[in-house]
């Protein structure tokens, strides 16, 4: 499996690229899209002007483009907006023809009338299906596949058993060898940081600087019955999850697991402990989501995946391969920002 790690700023992608990240995504949002249409009209529903979230100008993206040319880590331009006003989508298309003519050839698309529009105009890019598309299943693959995408993003909330029926259907529909549709052939999961607690095809939050965001509102999940909850069942019967602390760790179950300077991998959502799985589930790609992030952190985040997947190598079974990654990455105990259970 790959590592895409986000970008908030051309500086870090040397740093990402150098720590293990395979290749990158970003958003671009011209400096005369924000003008024009502000905050309410978002390009790529990070309308973030105070600090490092995306590429706001052509010529830092040329920067990119060259930094890609000596590096060889691809980077996908984020189109992550869930609709647009029809009169935009002409002015999207031409912001994507001048970002396809330095090199950049790959889009996460979010809107599926912005992809039939792209299609429809003879714009032969690559495009991946956003995490933020909405429903993600197996009737899904089938209106989509004659759009062909490259990539399905799965979204936050899928299961993993859902996104196994969703390849298993596409790898099923391949050897029906049903030649007028070309179905995805890489998957990507959510693998670190930003769990949220909205799905987000149904988010209606701006992401901006005059507001705070709906995600970050501070909020409680418990079982509606005083029983043991089904999520408590599947908690225990997870490989390795059941592993008290005492087995990997001397230290007491009262350790904070923050280190000195703030760091906790995973601290804002976590799914290392479900790579196994993954794997097996046919997954291809692992996002990393960090655009924004303390660069310092971001760059351990992508060390600490890529020493996961060195350790799911070497492991022979999930169990095996949970208590290696636990004792080494978290010594202390972790956030329990679990993505997928």
């Amino acid at each position: 499996m790959k590592i895409t790690a986000g970008l908030g700023s051309i500086d870090d992608y040397p740093r990402y690229v150098r720590a293990g990240a395979d290749e990158l995504f970003c958003g671009y949002v011209p400096f005369s899209w924000s003008e024009k249409y502000g905050t309410v009209l978002p390009l790529n529903r990070r309308e973030v002007l105070n600090y490092n979230v995306q590429i706001g100008s052509f010529s830092e993206l040329e920067i990119l483009a060259n930094m890609v040319q000596k590096y060889q880590k691809p980077v996908h331009l984020a189109f992550n907006s869930l609709y647009y006003r029809p009169e935009q989508y002409e002015e999207i298309t031409q912001i994507i023809q001048q970002c396809r003519s330095i090199g950049f050839d790959s889009y996460i698309l979010a809107d599926p009338a912005l992809l039939v529009y792209l299609r429809k105009e003879k714009i032969d890019c690559e495009v991946h299906l956003s995490g933020d598309l909405g429903t993600v299943n197996s009737a899904m693959t089938e209106v989509f596949a004659k759009e062909y995408p490259k990539r399905i993003i799965f979204q936050r909330k899928n299961t993993i058993s859902e996104m196994r029926a969703v390849i298993r259907h596409i790898t099923a529909q391949k050897e029906a060898a049903r030649k007028e549709w070309t179905y995805p052939t890489e998957f990507e999961a959510f693998a670190l940081n930003e769990l949220c607690q909205f799905s987000g095809a149904f988010c209606n939050s701006l992401h901006c600087d005059e507001m705070g965001y709906l995600c970050r509102v501070p909020y409680c999940k418990k079982p509606m019955s005083l029983s043991e909850s089904k999520l408590e069942k599947q908690e225990k019967n997870r490989p390795g999850e059941n592993i008290s602390i005492s087995e990997w760790d001397s230290a007491s179950e009262l350790t904070n697991p923050v280190s000195e300077d703030g760091y906790l991998c995973g601290a804002t959502g976590c799914g290392l402990c479900t790579l196994k799985q993954l794997s097996d589930a046919g997954i291809t790609h692992l996002k990393l989501v960090g655009r924004g992030n303390y660069t310092d952190f971001m760059e351990r985040d992508i060390r600490n995946l890529r020493r996961t997947l060195e350790i799911l190598e070497d492991s022979s079974t999930e169990e095996e391969y949970i208590r290696a990654m636990k004792a080494e990455l978290f010594p202390n105990g972790c956030s329990h920002m679990c993505y997928a259970r």
